[in-house]
């Protein structure tokens, strides 16, 4: 029986793209585990670049890992989103008070975002009205050190547990990876400009057959200090307010304009 004590905890729901294994993961449960009841739901596997995808065309699985008093983890076999959205209907029947994923091995910053799991499973908390928070290193390592990227994580999360982020509005938070007396502080800024220059590694299978290993730099497009490359190149956490909407308001008076008719 949950006491009345625990109940009155928030409910936090935590999930990741890099999968339940994850050492960022782990690193965000530490920060986050005494700040209120606790529900892991996260891929039983890597899930990065997924983005928004949900599963339709296969069954999705849960699997209990671990249960003791304000804390259970699950795994699934779906992508980040699958996870909220069984978390929602399957485990927890309500919306959660607090939605956070990560901590992510590797960058969301610029226009990683679109390709985000980390950032779509935030999307999903957004978009039913939760808080919600990602969070992304900047180091792929597997052992990478989340030193700072902990003591980050919990200053952000206590304050956005103390006030009310905007309607609609999530959080996009990258992480420079630097030792943390080396990070100047938090800039809340805009996100940069940026592309992808990709390109296919072909590859022969044992039956000569191709196949083909997408590559790719990411290019910076434009500039300025108040963006979220700017702040991470010059050793500061990046905070971008993102809304789901995605509206350009501005071009809708100039497309009124055109000739749709002729």
């Amino acid at each position: 029986m949950i006491s009345s004590e625990m109940q009155a905890k928030p409910l936090i729901l935590i999930t990741n793209d890099d999968g339940i294994t994850a050492s960022g993961l782990r690193a965000l449960i530490e920060v986050v585990r005494p700040l209120g009841r606790i529900v892991i739901v996260a891929p039983d596997k890597p899930q990065s670049g997924t983005s928004h995808s949900v599963t339709m065309h296969h069954p999705l699985r849960l699997k209990k890992i671990r249960s003791e008093s304000g804390y259970v983890e699950y795994s699934s076999n779906g992508t980040p989103a699958d996870c909220i959205k069984l978390a929602y209907k399957i485990i927890l029947k309500r919306k959660p008070d607090l939605l956070i994923s990560g901590i992510n091995h590797g960058s969301n910053s610029s226009i990683n975002i679109i390709y985000s799991g980390t950032m779509a499973a935030v999307f999903e908390g957004a978009m039913a009205g939760v808080p919600s928070i990602g969070f992304s290193l900047l180091e792929f390592g597997t052992d990478a050190d989340f030193s700072a990227a902990k003591l980050y994580a919990g200053r952000i999360i206590r304050e956005v547990m103390s006030k009310k982020l905007p309607e609609g509005i999530c959080l996009n938070v990258n992480i420079p990876y630097v030792p943390a007396s080396d990070i100047k502080g938090i800039r809340i800024c805009r996100q940069a400009g940026g592309t992808w220059l990709e390109d296919f590694d072909i590859r022969k299978d044992p039956k000569g057959e191709a196949y083909y290993w997408l590559k790719g730099v990411f290019a910076r497009i434009g500039d300025g200090e108040d963006t979220d490359e700017y702040a991470l190149e010059h050793k500061y956490v990046s905070i971008v307010p993102v809304n789901f909407d995605f509206t350009d308001y501005p071009a809708i008076n100039e497309l009124k304009q055109w000739n749709f008719s002729s």
